[in-house]
C-alpha cells in the first residue's frame, strides 16, 4: 500500500494530535511536572490552576514546611503534638544547640536567680537539642494549654512529675526515655545531656495531632505602638538579658549583657517576637542542695504585658482564666494583639522587675 503526500501529512498530523491530545491529559493529572508554559496555558482554557497555599503553622503563622509528615502540595503541618524540652541556661550552659528550631520558647525563672528555657516544637525538628535539664512546676503550667504535649526534660522532684502527669503531658524524661538522650563526653557534666525531637516524638507513643493555635497573627502591624530598639530584662546577674532590634535581619536578637547570646553552630539566637508577661513569682516549697527555694509562677488571671514586634513595642495586659484556656494579650484598647509571623520567646518576667527600653 502507497500513500501520497497528501495522506502522509493527514496521517502525520493525527499522530501529532493524538500525542497532544496524549500529554495534555498527562499534564493535567499530573500538572506539576507540565513545563511552566504548558501550565500557564492549560491555566488559560480553565485545565489546570495553581496548588493552594500551604496552610500555616498554628505556633509560628508561617507557612509549613514541604516534606511534612502529611503530604501535601507546598508543604502541610506535621500530623504530631507539641514537644517541649527543658534547656538549661546556666553560663556553664552555653552555647545551646537546638533553640533556633522551636515555634516558640519561654524562659522561666527558677532557684538562685537563674532561668531555664522551655523550647516548644511542633513544625519543625531539631536534631540536637540541649544540654536538657531538669523539670519544675512552672511547665506544666505553661504547657496544657498546648492540648497534650509531650515533655523532655532530665530529673524533676516528685510533686513536678505528678503537676506534669496531672495535666495530661506526655512525660518522656531521661528515666523514661533513656534511649533518646546522649551524653556529649566533650562537655562536663551536668551540662552534657542532649536529645532530639525526632527521639522524643517517637518515644512519646502518641496518636496526638497538631496543636490549636495559641497566638493570633498578623503581617502587618495595627494599632498603637512605640518605636523601640532594645528591651531590658535583668532577670540576673546570671540572665542579664537584652535583646535588641537589628534592621538588618528584620528580628530581635538576644544578648547576656554586652555579649551575644550564640548557639553552638554560630549563630545568634533571635526572634521574629519577644512577648514579656510581668507574673507573680513566690518561693515554693522546693529547695535545691544549697537551699534556694524553687520559684512558683503564677500563670493564671491578668498581668501586665509587653508585645515587641517589628521594632516597635504595643504595652497591654495578658489575661488567662483557668490553666485549661489559652494565654490571650490585650491592648489597652480592648483589642488582641497580634504577633509577627515566626519564631516567639516569652519572657516570664517577675512583676518586682521592670521592663526597661531603649529607643
Amino acid at each position: 500500500m502507497t500513500f501520497s503526500r497528501r495522506s502522509k501529512a493527514v496521517l502525520a498530523g493525527g499522530v501529532i494530535a493524538a500525542l497532544a491530545l496524549l500529554s495534555v491529559g498527562f499534564f493535567a493529572l499530573f500538572p506539576d511536572r507540565a513545563p511552566a508554559f504548558v501550565r500557564t496555558a492549560m491555566a488559560g482554557v480553565g485545565l489546570t490552576q495553581d496548588p493552594p497555599p500551604p496552610p500555616d503553622c498554628p505556633l509560628t503563622g508561617r507557612p509549613a514546611p514541604g516534606g511534612a509528615i502529611a503530604v501535601a502540595p507546598g508543604g502541610a503541618i506535621p500530623d504530631r503534638p507539641v514537644l517541649a524540652i527543658k534547656v538549661e541556661n546556666l553560663p556553664e550552659a552555653r552555647p545551646q544547640t537546638g533553640l533556633d528550631r522551636a515555634d516558640v520558647v519561654y524562659e522561666e525563672p527558677v532557684e538562685g536567680g537563674i532561668t531555664r528555657f522551655i523550647a516548644v516544637y511542633q513544625c519543625r525538628e531539631a536534631p540536637r537539642v540541649g544540654p536538657v535539664r531538669s523539670g519544675r512546676t512552672t511547665d506544666a503550667a505553661v504547657l496544657v494549654q498546648y492540648g497534650h504535649p509531650a515533655l523532655g526534660y532530665a530529673g524533676a522532684a516528685p510533686i513536678v512529675e505528678r503537676t506534669i502527669d496531672r495535666a495530661g503531658i506526655i512525660d518522656v524524661n531521661y528515666d523514661v526515655a533513656v534511649d533518646a538522650y546522649t551524653r556529649d563526653a566533650n562537655r562536663p557534666a551536668p551540662h552534657n545531656l542532649y536529645t532530639s525531637t525526632k527521639a522524643l516524638w517517637k518515644a512519646a507513643k502518641t496518636k496526638e495531632g497538631a496543636p490549636d493555635p495559641v497566638f493570633s497573627y498578623a503581617v502587618e502591624l495595627t494599632g498603637r505602638s512605640k518605636k523601640v530598639a532594645t528591651v531590658h530584662l535583668p532577670f540576673s546577674s546570671y540572665s542579664d538579658v537584652y535583646w535588641k532590634w537589628s534592621r538588618k535581619d528584620r528580628a530581635w536578637l538576644r544578648f547576656h549583657g554586652t555579649e551575644p547570646h550564640m548557639l553552638t553552630d554560630g549563630r545568634q539566637v533571635s526572634a521574629a517576637d519577644v512577648v514579656v508577661m510581668q507574673v507573680q513569682v513566690t518561693p515554693g516549697t522546693i529547695v535545691d542542695a544549697a537551699g534556694n527555694p524553687s520559684p512558683e509562677v503564677k500563670l493564671t488571671g491578668s498581668g501586665r504585658a509587653y508585645v515587641f514586634r517589628d521594632g516597635r513595642m504595643i504595652v497591654g495586659r495578658w489575661e488567662r482564666a483557668s490553666l485549661d484556656d489559652p494565654t490571650a494579650f490585650v491592648a489597652r484598647d480592648g483589642t488582641e494583639i497580634a504577633l509577627a509571623p515566626g519564631t516567639t520567646w516569652v519572657e516570664l518576667l517577675p512583676s518586682t522587675i521592670p521592663v526597661q527600653t531603649q529607643k
